[in-house]
Order: structure tokens, then C-alpha cells, then sequence
């Protein structure tokens, strides 16, 4: 967790303590990005995006909410952003291809954590952020509101829905259709 000290000496111009600051986020607003954008490339790309945001951003930071959750908040957007840019693919991990009837023999296990992340990008960006707070960050509801800047009860309305949706979609594994 961030110590406040350490905010107000890199708003106050401390370099050092700036440089914590953004270590001490970076590993977390890779997890988002990477959750969120499915791939390295991008999630790199919106790390560095969210890390120049927070660092320019840094005097307006008005400690209302953890430092954490104002840095989520930041890669959230940046992440929403690049879902209206770009179109929308899922991509497939290096060397398997998705055609290769072979390809679920060879990779039972990785094609459940593949079939858990198309699932997860096929949800609508609000309740994909919302899931990833919630379930890769352990933020609580609350904290989710506070990085999406949306009323608790919709917190809990895109988690609820992301789940149902998500439960059906995955729902072959719960009935043993598909060995993992």
C-alpha cells in the first residue's frame, strides 16, 4: 500500500519518492491493462500510457481515495479508450492455431485459462473493467465505484451480469463437458 508521506513528497517535487510511487503501482496497472487488453503488447503500451498519466497527473491528485484505486481509475480509462479505438479482436496465444483439430488435445489446460479470457473480452468494457478490479485486484465494491467513477449500484449491476453472462458462457465446464 502507497503511504500518504510518500504522495505528498512527489507532489511536492521529491523525485525519489515519485520514483517509488510509480514502482509501487506499475505491477497493478499491468495486471488491469493485461486483463483488460488480453495481449502484451498493448497491455505494455497502456502501462507506460497510464504511468506518464499518473506521473503528469500527479498534483491533482486530491487523496480522496487510496492512491491505488486513483491509479486504476487512470489505466481503466486508458483501457476503455483503446477498446473504442481499435476493433475488438481476441487474439490466440503464439504457435496454436484455433483451425488445428489437434489443438485442444495438445493444450487442454492452457485452452481453459483461453476460452476464461475470450469469455472475459467478450464482456462489455465497463463490467470487463469491473471484473478485474474485483477478482484480480480484490478491490471491494466501494473501490471499484471509486476507479470507475460510477454509483455503487452499478458496481454491482455489471458484476452481477458479468458473472451471468459469464456462467453461460463457460457454463460447459460446470456440467463436465469439457476436460480441463
Amino acid at each position: 500500500m502507497v503511504e500518504a508521506e510518500w504522495v505528498k513528497r512527489a507532489q511536492a517535487g521529491d523525485r525519489e519518492a515519485c520514483i517509488r510511487l510509480l514502482r509501487e503501482v506499475e505491477a497493478a496497472v499491468y495486471r488491469t491493462a493485461y486483463y483488460l487488453l488480453g495481449n502484451e503488447h498493448d497491455a505494455l503500451d497502456a502501462t507506460q500510457e497510464a504511468l506518464l498519466r499518473i506521473y503528469n497527473r500527479l498534483s491533482s491528485y486530491k487523496g480522496q481515495s487510496r492512491f491505488e484505486t486513483w491509479a486504476q481509475r487512470i489505466v481503466a480509462n486508458i483501457c476503455i479508450d483503446h477498446f473504442r479505438r481499435k476493433k475488438r479482436e481476441i487474439p490466440y496465444p503464439e504457435g496454436i492455431n484455433p483451425a488445428d483439430p489437434k489443438a485442444g488435445t495438445a493444450v487442454e489446460r492452457p485452452g481453459v485459462v483461453m476460452d476464461l479470457q475470450q469469455a472475459l473480452r467478450k464482456l462489455p468494457p465497463p463490467q470487463q473493467t469491473a471484473v478485474v478490479l474485483r477478482y484480480v485486484h480484490d478491490f471491494s465494491y466501494e473501490e471499484i465505484a471509486e476507479a470507475m467513477d460510477i454509483p455503487l449500484n452499478t458496481v454491482k449491476s455489471h458484476l452481477f451480469r458479468a458473472r451471468k453472462k459469464l456462467q453461460e458462457w463457460l457454463s460447459e465446464y460446470q456440467e463436465g463437458g469439457v476436460a480441463p
